[in-house]
């Protein structure tokens, strides 16, 4: 029995062992061939949406009124009512005559209906998965994911934010609902941009590529940049943000898991005299994440943030706001798997009327949480403890 138990020990030993090996060398190969893309600043409207079934409204009727191509990009597409929904207006329109592209990471949507995948590909509608894990770093990229939720229409409309396409985004389910979220709907130069990042990764995937959508005239003057990031950069660029701030800064996210060095400017920052709001969910929708934050939260609560913990269902935001100066939104949250490894777009706005209007959206939502203080986290239990060493353990790939 006891000579069972350590070759049963052994073997688990050499699988983390190996998978360790795996995932660093895999992670280092790959920093050291990735690329870097940006894109420059530009001129649009951009319309913030806060509720699933507002985004959904006005995402299915943009959908519907296209008349030339459709090209969407979502991390996760469920097998329920209103994924079905979705998928068969993308059948409907390649039907049309539109040209419809689907693009979904291949283990975020797992889940997605393989025969009516098949049937929209018959009617028309190119899908493909991108992520697949391979060789010779198979856990390295099985834990490096497409977490992009973006489309354009038309080459007329784009959507960018936190949304995917289920249930619970539209406030149907028991535990999560309401779901809270920032999405943006986008009109004007950056389009062009969309478009490119868009067919960036369906090459990849596919090995198709496409013309450049062409330059935009617009109306619209709200200053705004993509910003795509791909398990480099983010972490910079979040650091340049914390450290050109002057009075406060928000943060709104459902990970709050960040690395030693944003956790490094956060502090400097506190210390210089800058107000730092956070927003995290009350209640989790995945194992560890909730205790994976406490130890930083214990720091930062010492230090002078405000720590704030969403009531009102489940806050799966990600938003950060410095000053009156600049607000990032998109698909990356505040923890080391969006600065680390998956792929991310954000959205950075410039325009102070816009940013002044996503304050007050934030403020709303911090009278809609429980402030959380430092005592509160000194007397947790001795499973939260439990939870949170094995959260710390697994930090990078929570």
């Amino acid at each position: 029995m006891l000579t069972w138990l350590w070759i049963s020990l052994s073997v688990l030993f050499i699988i983390i062992a190996l998978c360790a090996a795996d995932y660093f060398l895999g992670k280092r190969n790959y920093q050291l061939h990735c690329r870097k893309r940006s894109y420059p600043i530009r001129q649009g409207d951009i319309h913030l949406i806060n509720c699933g079934k507002d985004l959904f409204s006005s995402f299915f009727s943009d959908i519907n009124q296209a008349k030339k191509s459709i090209n969407i990009l979502f991390y996760i597409v469920k097998n329920d009512q209103i994924s079905k929904e979705f998928l068969k207006l993308l059948e409907k329109k390649a039907l049309q005559g539109v040209k419809v592209r689907l693009l979904l990471d291949w283990l975020g949507s797992h889940n997605t209906s393989k025969d009516l995948i098949y049937r929209i590909k018959q009617a028309g509608v190119e899908v493909s998965f991108c992520h697949r894990p391979r060789l010779p770093f198979f856990f390295f990229t099985l834990q490096q994911r497409n977490h992009r939720k973006c489309a354009i229409i038309d080459g007329e409309i784009g959507y960018l934010g936190g949304y995917n396409v289920g249930k619970e985004y539209i406030d149907n389910d028991p535990v999560l609902s309401p779901w809270r979220d920032y999405h943006l709907r986008i009109k004007g130069e950056s389009l062009q941009d969309l478009h490119e990042e868009f067919f960036v990764n369906w090459y990849r995937a596919t090995g198709e590529s496409s013309e450049k959508l062409p330059p935009k005239n617009t109306n619209g003057t709200m200053k705004h940049c993509l910003f795509p990031t791909e398990g480099i950069r983010l972490e910079e660029q979040v650091c340049k943000l914390i450290d050109s701030a002057q009075d406060i800064i928000y943060i709104g996210t459902p990970y709050f898991i960040p690395s030693a060095k944003v956790m490094k400017r956060l502090i400097a920052a506190l210390n210089r005299g800058i107000t730092i709001k956070i927003i995290v969910p009350k209640k989790s929708d995945h194992l560890l994440v909730k205790e994976a934050s406490f130890r930083y939260f214990r720091t930062l609560l010492a230090q002078g943030a405000h720590v704030y913990q969403y009531l009102n269902g489940f806050y799966h935001a990600k938003v950060i706001i410095i000053d009156t100066t600049v607000c990032q939104i998109g698909t990356a949250n505040f923890d080391r798997r969006s600065l680390f490894l998956n792929h991310e777009l954000n959205c950075y706005i410039y325009d102070q009327d816009f940013i002044e209007r996503m304050i007050k959206v934030v403020e709303k939502d911090i009278l809609d949480s429980h402030k959380l203080y430092k005592e509160e986290l000194a007397r947790t239990s001795l499973l939260t403890k439990a939870k949170e060493v094995g959260a710390r353990i697994i930090a990078d790939i929570l």
